[in-house]
């Protein structure tokens, strides 16, 4: 269980290297789902993206109480490992990053913009994760997992600004990738004390946590298809799957389509650029309108980190 105090101290470490990000009220946005909606702006974090809230946050206590380590091993789509990589490079840790192949280029040259040495392996995040688990495992390196409660702690600071300055929110939509960011908001959620309903958005190429969540336990997919490369998971974490098992009201699946109108919606409504997992909680609400006519809801905007040639394919597809 992750405290408000926990909580509380995750923003002390995350303001110290950058501000709170705005919840923003849309008119048109409003208008096209038929409520009142706010947009959390992760996309205005120093990376573009809410991953580095929890890396900040992990390695302030990996220095800590590993001051003798040298470097860290992780694996990603591309928002996890700049997190990781933005916050070894400030605690002086050398680091590894496991991406699959066919990556977002614009996500890999960042990461070794931030210091990462990228090692391309596999066809999936998955592939790329155990190869890092065998490869920390060999060298004797500390490898950073995907989801870990100091991440949770971490992300979780965004759920706390957004619930404290939006109480009477009936609903927020939350996309999940491994499930950091909709366990930080349930957190968040429940330590205020708040009955705002939480829904996970995930997208249909890639439906193992909308799966889980009917079937009550996780559930594996063989594969993934989805131009969204933050949610593409195909085997769900089992602590954050107790978690959203226990918080979410519900984890619904959009379509590439639908994630596709979103991100246009957000350009066109929001003058703001969304990644596919970025856009797909928009297009969870926006699928559930009927829902929430006339209440106050909120959408993330997890990141705005897409490649140049995949953008600009999804707005001439208007």
């Amino acid at each position: 269980m992750i405290t408000l105090d926990d909580l509380e101290h995750a923003a002390k470490l995350v303001y110290a290297n950058f501000g709170p990000t705005p919840q923003i009220h849309y008119p048109l946005l409003s208008q096209l789902a038929g409520a009142t909606v706010w947009v959390k702006h992760e996309n205005h974090t120093p990376l573009g993206a809410f991953k580095v809230r929890g890396g900040l946050v992990y390695m302030d206590w990996l220095k800590r109480e590993h001051a003798e380590l040298r470097g860290v091993v992780t694996a990603t789509r591309g928002n996890h490992g700049q997190s990781i990589a933005y916050a070894a490079r400030a605690a002086g840790l050398s680091c590894t990053i496991f991406v699959p192949h066919g990556n977002s280029k614009e996500k890999n040259a960042a990461m070794r913009a931030l210091g990462g040495e990228l090692i391309e392996i596999g066809n999936d995040f998955q592939a790329a994760l155990e190869a890092s688990i065998a490869y920390a495992e060999a060298r004797q390196l500390h490898r950073v997992p995907s989801f870990h409660p100091l991440l949770v702690a971490g992300v979780g600071t965004y759920g706390l600004e957004l619930l404290r300055a939006q109480p009477d929110l009936k609903a927020v939509y939350v996309p999940i990738g491994l499930g950091s960011g909709i366990c930080g908001v349930i957190s968040a959620r429940d330590a205020l004390g708040l009955k705002t309903e939480v829904v996970g958005v995930v997208a249909s190429g890639a439906p193992a946590y909308a799966l889980s969540f009917k079937a009550g336990v996780p559930v594996n997919t063989e594969s993934v298809n989805t131009m969204a490369d933050g949610v593409a998971t195909r085997v769900p974490s089992p602590d954050a799957f107790a978690i959203i098992k226990r918080g979410a009201s519900d984890v619904i699946s959009v379509s590439e389509d639908e994630i596709g109108a979103a991100m246009r919606a957000y350009y066109s409504c929001a003058h703001s650029v969304a990644e596919g997992a970025g856009a797909a909680p928009l297009a969870g609400l926006l699928q559930q309108r009927a829902r929430w006519r006339g209440a106050s809801v909120a959408a993330v905007l997890s990141g705005s980190n897409i490649d140049m040639d995949t953008y600009q394919q999804v707005l001439a597809a208007a």
